[in-house]
């Protein structure tokens, strides 16, 4: 059985420059699986791999949406294994690498084939979370309370998610993840592994990272969006919001970047948290492992 490298981890910790050295050793291309990367016209922002990345090692679903577009995990999934048999099919090996952790379990355990995705429905409950989130959480309590447990009140995502899927197919989300789930054709290739780090570390590279991106024209990137009044409210990535308020002159740059900051490192801790609870062919701590040592390790597997 071929295995397919699955590369996780939190933003910042170095995924797609281990990927890319991965790829040139077992002659490799890198599918993305990050919900924010996938759109065009927001590169920086969202950390995508740079021009000469891309130059070095093929990636496929990197920059492929336009802003306005919407896709599903359902249909994602699809794509990746396409992506994949495209792959297979020219004697190269695929590597998946992303951040996005409904991915990840949509690779595990498969997408439940009711599970669409309503617009409308979606607008509606987004108004409704806005005006009452209290009575949208009871709401879910009431038809739903195994998974309610699992979902914060303040995790707008997630809330309105279980209850567009309820409404829109008539059976609660904890019911749809052992109903009828649709997998990947390759469940049985993924090797995954998991890329960690202390936040003493990591936290470092963010900050690094961050301002980076703000040198390569982030603000630029953010104005863009703003002045062709483009609706991306769908993919709320971190920096839009923060940059927008210093383009409206409501905060000022450092401001904007401190916010940006902490808010990337909370980020990056709820990946922690949720990619912690689950279970990994291999995981690595990179402060003790070099990337040559990872590759060389993963190599011999493979």
């Amino acid at each position: 059985m071929r295995k397919i490298f699955s590369i996780f981890g939190p933003t910042g910790i170095g995924k797609s420059s281990l990927s890319i050295k991965l790829a040139k050793k077992i002659n490799g291309e890198i599918i993305g699986v990050d919900s924010r990367q996938i759109y065009d016209g927001i590169s920086i922002g969202t950390a995508q791999p740079s021009k000469k990345q891309l130059d070095e090692i093929p990636h496929h679903l990197i920059g492929f949406k336009k802003l306005n577009e919407k896709i599903s995990s359902g249909e994602y999934l699809q794509l990746i294994d396409s992506k994949i048999d495209d792959i297979f099919s020219r004697g190269k090996s695929p590597i998946l690498c992303g951040g996005t952790g409904l991915y990840f379990k949509s690779l595990i355990e498969g997408i439940f084939e009711g599970s669409h995705t309503n617009i409308e429905i979606r607008k509606k409950l987004e108004a409704d979370y806005k005006k009452d989130k209290v009575r949208l959480y009871n709401k879910l309590k009431k038809i739903d309370p195994k998974y309610s447990e699992k979902v914060h009140i303040n995790n707008k995502k997630r809330l309105v998610r279980a209850l567009e899927i309820f409404e829109t197919t008539g059976i609660p989300l904890s019911e749809n993840f052992s109903f009828s789930a649709r997998k990947s054709n390759y469940v049985e290739n993924y090797f995954f592994v998991y890329l960690n780090a202390n936040n003493s570390f990591l936290h470092p590279r963010i900050k690094e990272r961050l301002i980076e991106m703000f040198d390569n024209g982030m603000i630029e990137e953010v104005e863009i969006i703003v002045n062709n009044h483009i609706d991306i409210s769908h993919i709320d990535y971190i920096g839009f919001r923060e940059i927008k308020e210093y383009l409206e002159n409501k905060i000022s740059i450092d401001k904007a970047m401190e916010k940006i900051f902490i808010r990337t490192r909370q980020y990056a801790r709820r990946q922690n948290k949720w990619y912690n609870s689950n279970k990994y062919d291999l995981s690595f701590d990179i402060e003790k492992n070099t990337s040559n040592d990872i590759v060389d390790k993963l190599t011999q597997i493979n």
